[in-house]
């Protein structure tokens, strides 16, 4: 067992590393969020001071709790971004995906690999710059209130973002061509995730309604870990809670995303290869 998990291992390392190579010769693409994300960061700034001129707090938040609420989005996104879903749908409509099924290891574990090279090309000309400059050119509190309890809670951001993308692009051993459904959830994700607006200023049954769906756990839940408090639908869990919920909900869309997957590949049938 120890043996296999170590080999596993390796593999994902190689694979990440190549992936790592590959997207560091694009460099430059990554580094533009080097200027997007100050420039969102700014016009936030605008829109909430707007919005708190004459109030100290709204929905339980102030100016600027608001302002490191979308700092630690921001960072949290460049460490879990996705695009598995696009890669996916790309190789089943050109029939590509069928080399996957004369290799040693299954497409989902490779795409896997995939994401943690990228997202290391992330990490290194994404997160530490956009961290540099929110902390000391805007001198915005964008540590971390518990360095661990931040760490695992995006793990498990960064393993449900590719559990949910995974299984969207999945939509296209059916239909082939799944752009129209990616778009649709990518405005639900947009909505519900918390990246565009707090959960907080919800209507109180979509709240409640967050708790089942799996939005808020790549984006809200990890940034309220990181920023050190999490209340929603007035209800207020203490972090290890939260921590907790985060992994029942990342246990259960990883047993779908692998049910999809074993159910999907029976419907593969080689288009455009």
């Amino acid at each position: 067992m120890f043996e296999k998990i170590k080999h596993r291992f390796r593999v994902m390392r190689a694979v990440a590393f190549v992936t790592y190579k590959e997207w560091s010769a694009y460099r430059t693409h990554s580094m533009v969020s080097i200027f997007v994300g100050p420039v969102y960061f700014l016009v936030q700034y605008y829109i909430w001071s707007a919005v708190y001129s004459g109030e100290s707090s709204i929905n339980g938040m102030s100016l600027s709790q608001m302002l490191s609420y979308f700092c630690a989005t921001m960072l949290i996104n460049y460490l879990t971004m996705d695009f598995a879903d696009w890669n996916l749908q790309m190789l089943i409509r050109t029939g590509k995906f069928i080399t996957f099924s004369l290799r040693p290891m299954n497409h989902m574990f490779y795409a896997l690999s995939q994401k943690a090279g990228h997202r290391v090309l992330g990490l290194l000309f994404e997160f530490i710059p956009c961290f540099m400059i929110f902390f000391f050119i805007f001198h915005i509190d964008v540590l971390p209130t518990n360095l661990l309890y931040a760490i695992l809670s995006i793990a498990m951001a960064f393993m449900m973002n590719f559990f949910i993308h995974y299984s969207i692009g999945m939509v296209a051993f059916w239909m082939v061509q799944s752009s129209s459904i990616r778009n649709f959830f990518s405005l639900c994700e947009g909505i519900f995730s918390g990246s565009l607006i707090p959960l907080v200023f919800f209507p109180k049954s979509l709240q409640m309604a967050s708790f089942f769906l799996p939005f808020q756990y790549t984006t809200f839940l990890p940034a309220m870990v990181y920023t050190g408090s999490y209340t929603l639908a007035d209800i207020t869990l203490p972090i290890p809670q939260v921590l907790l919920l985060q992994l029942i909900a990342v246990i259960i869309a990883g047993v779908v995303c692998r049910v999809l997957y074993a159910v999907s590949l029976k419907h593969f049938t080689g288009v455009g290869a």
